[in-house]
């Protein structure tokens, strides 16, 4: 512990996440991994260069990359914020850094008394991990992509570490089960930021470790993410394909059926292959056998598939088609759907989708004023919030109002400066165009 305040906001952090220099160091290098691959050119930090950046010492800012790397490791804060003062003491320290450092102390609580318990790892140790996935899964629509990535990464190596201290077979089966949890949840949360060719690779290694332990569910979970990232990328046809071979797996509940068909539904869209995406549509519509699996719907949060979710989806597929009264009916369905839940079961990512299908389907029926009002619901999603799908979404509004036959309309030039400005400042378009977003905007 320092015997004095800390110096920079940079070293308060180090303070309130329990960051000494070795930890510090870890999780810098996971994250210009994260950014850069694994390069020998990736930004580094020795000790003296921590102590010079923690007590205030600094001339000169770092590079841009070992700014960007800092960045990710709180993305909440520019490089320039990490390296000035720390903010005020405060008795009542704000409730998402206490939730923080009552977390840490649990974990580290465990881990402790798992290993002087005994030399294998506890049951409870793995009811825990187990707790936490659900959780972050759970609480996933109320973050920003970012944020969950931090926490599902987090216990993604918690869940490594206790894999190397057992050899006990129904132990390292589930913790390679819910090792391949996390890693889908980083999967999404890599694809809702942009990080395409990332979040395809975090998604293979979930369905492997699906296909390896025999837990469909996860395997199916995984194959449908790596669909829908195929179709986004303009490989639609792979996305049918992975989407048909995930419905043949056994152990599936209602909720898997209907996520996968609506993800085939969208992919035979993109081909325009129409009869094909109608009937998935309607298998998806299906009310099922009332049959449940322990990821859909034991899990549950951002591995299911809710029917607000299902009419968001079955509308975008429909503008696809050109059917714009079937698309406002569906995106109409899925905002009265999500209006009717508790608001913190309310996704904004759901709502936003929804509302911008509805305002895209009320454009193409030449009503450019009720598409800007249906638009309300976007403009209020924080920055960091803005994930692909909603990026997509109006980037391909600005696309259509920006056509010739809107030039000297005050509205469709308005909205098309409100969505440039909009989407600007979104994660996928700082740390994405880099790998594609522009392309499958275009």
């Amino acid at each position: 512990m320092r015997s004095t305040e800390p110096r920079t906001l940079l070293a308060w952090l180090c303070d309130r996440d329990r960051l000494p220099y070795r930890r510090f160091e870890e999780r810098f290098t996971e994250a210009g991994v994260r950014l850069f691959g694994n390069s020998p050119h990736n930004p580094t930090c020795g000790e003296t260069q921590f102590r010079r950046w923690t007590g205030g010492k600094l001339a000169t800012s770092p590079g841009p990359a070992t700014c960007q790397v800092l960045e990710a490791m709180w993305p909440q804060y520019k490089a320039e914020e990490l390296f000035g003062p720390p903010p005020q003491t405060d008795p009542q320290a704000p409730a998402n850094d206490l939730e923080e450092r009552v977390r840490m102390t649990a974990d580290d609580a465990l881990q402790g008394a798992d290993a002087t318990a005994s030399a294998s790892i506890s049951d409870n140790t793995i009811d825990e991990l187990r707790d936490q996935v659900t959780g972050i899964a759970q609480r996933y629509h109320l973050v920003s992509p970012a944020q969950a990535y931090e926490e599902a990464d987090r216990l993604r190596l918690l869940i490594e570490r206790q894999r190397d201290r057992t050899q006990v077979p129904v132990q390292l089966q589930q913790l390679m089960i819910l090792n391949g949890q996390s890693a889908a949840l980083l999967s999404v949360a890599a694809f809702d930021l942009g990080y395409f060719p990332s979040a395809r690779s975090l998604a293979r290694t979930a369905s492997m470790f699906g296909e390896a332990t025999r837990f469909t569910p996860l395997q199916a979970y995984a194959d449908g993410t790596l669909a829908y990232i195929a179709y986004h990328t303009g490989s639609a046809t792979e996305a049918v394909a992975k989407a048909t071979r995930a419905l043949t797996y056994g152990g599936l509940g209602d909720t898997a059926h209907r996520r996968l068909h609506a993800i085939k539904a969208r992919a035979h869209a993109h081909l325009g292959d129409v009869s094909s995406a109608r009937r998935a549509i309607l298998l998806s519509a299906e009310d099922g056998t009332g049959r449940r699996d322990e990821l859909h719907d034991e899990v549950g949060g951002e591995f299911a598939f809710s029917l607000e979710r299902l009419a968001m989806s079955t509308s975008t597929t429909a503008l696809l088609m050109g059917d714009a009264a079937q698309a406002e009916a569906d995106a109409r369905r899925a905002l009265e759907l999500i209006g009717q839940r508790p608001s913190e079961q309310q996704s904004e990512h759901v709502r936003a989708g929804a509302a911008a299908d509805l305002a895209y389907a009320r454009i193409l029926a030449d009503d450019v004023d009720g598409a800007a009002d249906a638009l309300q619901p976007v403009w209020a999603v924080p920055a960091e919030h803005r994930q692909t799908g909603i990026v997509v979404r109006t980037a391909r509004i600005g696309r259509h109002l920006a056509r010739p036959e809107y030039h000297g309309a005050q509205t469709p030039a308005a909205l098309v400066e409100r969505i440039e400005d909009y989407n600007r400042v979104s994660p996928p378009h700082r740390i994405g165009p880099h790998i594609g977003l522009h392309a499958i905007e275009g």
